[in-house]
């Protein structure tokens, strides 16, 4: 069983890249082959649209023809059992790295059916990290769920099983004195490094562990029960979530499989 990770943020030890680490040792607990890919390392583009992966007959239909830096990493979608995609969020989206990764990973195999369907041939499992300095319902408010579960969906249509995980009020500066950032409490943001942020890790773990065993959340449920970690005050408690709701769940091992 071999799992890849792809880090799609600039920083290779900050908060996207330990959530990602985090979860390829979780897979590798429970056997997996895993390897990490830092995007930032490598020279490449997005789609350019030359549909060659489109063409009837041709040498590339459902494989991604452009050649560069990018290219090895697609070609071992072929051997991987599990991808996981790792991003911070940069205004309401995925950084610009991720998403050129994710037009040659995903539209070669996307068909123009209808409904759409998908040329991969094997059924693999998926996940994606996202970390925001924003604050749960900052997210909530400006509709970032809505790029999150088009990823999600995306995927599982692609290529099977998918699962998101998303730590919010992540701490974004080593020395918040130095920054000019005045709508953050530096002493909330350390506060929730210090207690908030070692249950994501945790979480992004245990979710490690569900890739490699095959067992991933559908949150495809217009409503669902989840047990939340009260990060904060050391309590959990049983809370109801619509389907929009639930692209934000800290999900346990408690959580209703």
């Amino acid at each position: 069983m071999k799992a890849i990770g792809i880090n799609g943020s600039p920083r290779k030890k900050w908060n996207t890249a330990t959530l990602l680490e985090n979860t390829l040792q979780g897979a590798a607990s429970h056997g997996a082959e895993t390897e990490l890919v830092h995007l930032y390392d490598l020279n490449y583009k997005g789609c350019v649209s030359c549909f060659a992966c489109k063409t009837r007959g041709g040498r590339s239909y459902g494989r991604c023809a452009v050649k560069d830096e990018l290219t090895p990493i697609l070609k071992k979608v072929d051997e991987v059992d599990i991808i996981v995609l790792a991003s911070p969020i940069y205004f309401g989206t995925v950084t610009g790295e991720m998403r050129s990764c994710m037009e040659r990973l995903f539209f070669p195999y996307s068909t123009y059916t209808d409904p759409p369907g998908s040329l991969f041939t094997r059924s693999i499992r998926t996940a994606f990290i996202y970390t925001l300095g924003a604050t749960e319902e900052m997210a909530k408010e400006r509709g970032f769920d809505k790029n999150i579960a088009a990823n999600e969906m995306l995927a599982k249509r692609i290529f099977g099983a998918s699962e998101t995980l998303c730590a919010f009020d992540t701490y974004q500066f080593e020395d918040y004195s130095k920054v000019f950032a005045p709508r953050w409490d530096p002493e909330e943001k350390a506060r929730s490094r210090s207690q908030v942020f070692p249950v994501d890790c945790r979480r992004a773990f245990e979710m490690g562990i569900r890739l490699a065993q095959g067992r991933i959340f559908d949150i495809n449920l217009h409503v669902f029960w989840s047990y939340r970690i009260g990060a904060r005050t050391g309590r959990g408690s049983y809370c109801r979530r619509t389907r929009w709701q639930a692209m934000f769940c800290s999900f346990t091992e408690n959580t209703r499989k």
